[in-house]
């Protein structure tokens, strides 16, 4: 049963958290070995660089986000979708143009193009600072669609479920999960952060992706940190109570719920006072973020964020963003025009930020989704997919290229299961583990942080673009 995707934290799941908290003791040994290996990882770096996660809820429809283009698949992509279909017309100005066509299995050349409402990312691809990823999605090992159909791979739990498949998305295991592959990074960067508080920060309120085994995501608004008004301001107009807030709020407690919830708002506090002053200090961006965006609002705040990383002696930092609505099982050529262009603007006014703060090349955004949608679709819509396409935009990204196999645009062909849906030929953790590797992980750390990627051969781990 399909419930909000943003984050409805069941009892579930709140007792396998509180699990997991009374576990802390017998995981020791554990953290103290992924202390040593952050002091390897991260410890000694002198440069910044910081990842920042786009991640569209719903499950963003692929084929009509980068679109065939090429005159034999727009015409089979039309026939599957003729009510859905962009006018290959409209698509002239938004063709890509990279030195070679991505080629599908069976060798055949593929032109796509950018949606028209994604204008205003066409020329930073055609400039090389951003990529195409095709075909990406949960997995757990490479499988072909003859083991899909003969069930003799390990698949991802309950494919096509919102909340499942945000889930592995975020972390590799299915929802309930406690920690994400961005906060298993975090686990690794923060002991070479000046204030490892501000490693892992989500600026759209919670997400399993930021929480590592050790690293605690840190929430902020769009305007900054969140204070605890009583604290922030005279109680009932009284320094005293506020004082006696602080204390029943922040002192430490013999019950482990109780202290540990204390414990988190001493942090609080303390974040809140140290970011403030940072951000107040902060140098003014002038570059135009597009209004009555909420992505755009929170892009401008991970900005902030990372113009004053250097006064917080921050190495590493990992982002998280997010945009509601791509669940278009109705409306598509309503609803998801308009969430294109929130993102496009959105990433390219953050893009221009990073280059006004002279850190473009430290900084790579990557979107992420549930899952791509059907190729055909119904009536207004299209269903839950599996396999989608997605951007990686950033000063250091090898950009003007694809990456990965193109999709055979067919519905029930070699490259999906059923009306369109993709079987993914990249898996999420491929994809991770290229950023990782761009954020100075080893091999090995990698592989903490990426289970699953131990069942892909070293040579095909990482996808080389950035």
């Amino acid at each position: 049963m399909d419930r909000s995707p943003k984050f409805n934290q069941s009892r579930r799941a709140f007792l396998r958290r509180a699990a997991t908290l009374s576990a802390a003791g017998v995981a020791a040994p554990w953290a103290l070995n992924l202390a040593a290996i952050a002091e390897a990882s991260a410890a000694t770096a002198t440069d910044y660089k910081a990842l920042v996660c786009v991640f569209m809820y719903g499950g963003n429809d692929y084929a009509n986000t980068l679109v065939p283009y090429d005159s034999d698949n727009y015409t089979r992509y039309q026939q599957l979708r003729p009510t859905l279909a962009y006018a290959r017309a409209d698509l002239a100005a938004t063709a890509l143009q990279p030195a070679s066509d991505p080629r599908d299995s069976a060798g055949f050349a593929h032109q796509y193009a950018l949606a028209p409402e994604l204008s205003p990312l066409f020329p930073l691809f055609g400039s090389g600072q951003m990529a195409v990823l095709l075909n990406v999605g949960t997995l757990v090992q490479p499988t072909t669609k003859l083991q899909y159909t003969n069930k003799t791979a390990a698949l991802p739990p309950k494919l096509f479920s919102h909340n499942d498949q945000q889930s592995f998305w975020q972390s590799s295991a299915t929802e309930g999960a406690t920690s994400g592959w961005g906060g298993r990074m975090g686990d690794l960067f923060e002991a070479g952060n000046g204030n490892a508080t501000f490693t892992c920060v989500n600026v759209s309120g919670n997400a399993v992706y930021l929480s590592g085994k050790t690293a605690v995501q840190y929430q902020v608004s769009t305007t900054g940190s969140v204070p605890l008004n009583g604290i922030k301001t005279p109680l009932f107009g009284s320094a005293a109570c506020s004082d006696a807030l602080r204390n029943l709020t922040t002192q430490p407690r013999a019950h482990l719920l109780e202290n540990e919830y204390n414990r988190v708002m001493q942090r609080s506090i303390n974040a809140n006072q140290v970011l403030s002053g940072s951000l107040a200090s902060a140098p003014a961006i002038t570059t135009a973020f597009p209004a009555s965006n909420t992505l755009a609002d929170q892009l401008k705040m991970v900005a902030r964020m990372i113009s004053v990383a250097g006064s917080l002696g921050i190495k590493r930092q990992v982002f998280f963003v997010s945009l509601n609505g791509f669940d278009t099982h109705d409306g598509l050529l309503t609803v998801h025009p308009g969430l294109l262009t929130k993102v496009a603007s959105a990433m390219t006014a953050f893009y221009n930020a990073t280059v006004e703060l002279g850190v473009a090349g430290n900084v790579t955004t990557f979107t992420a989704s549930d899952f791509g949608r059907t190729l055909s679709g119904n009536n207004d819509g299209s269903d839950h997919g599996w396999g989608s396409m997605h951007f990686v935009l950033g000063g250091a990204v090898n950009g003007n290229r694809y990456y990965g196999t193109a999709p055979v645009v067919a519905s029930n062909g070699p490259d999906d299961v059923g009306q369109g849906r993709l079987l993914p030929t990249t898996s999420v953790d491929q994809y991770g583990a290229t950023l990782g590797k761009w954020m100075g992980m080893s091999d090995s750390d990698l592989l903490t942080v990426l289970p699953s990627l131990a069942n892909y051969n070293l040579s095909s781990r990482t996808l080389g673009f950035v």
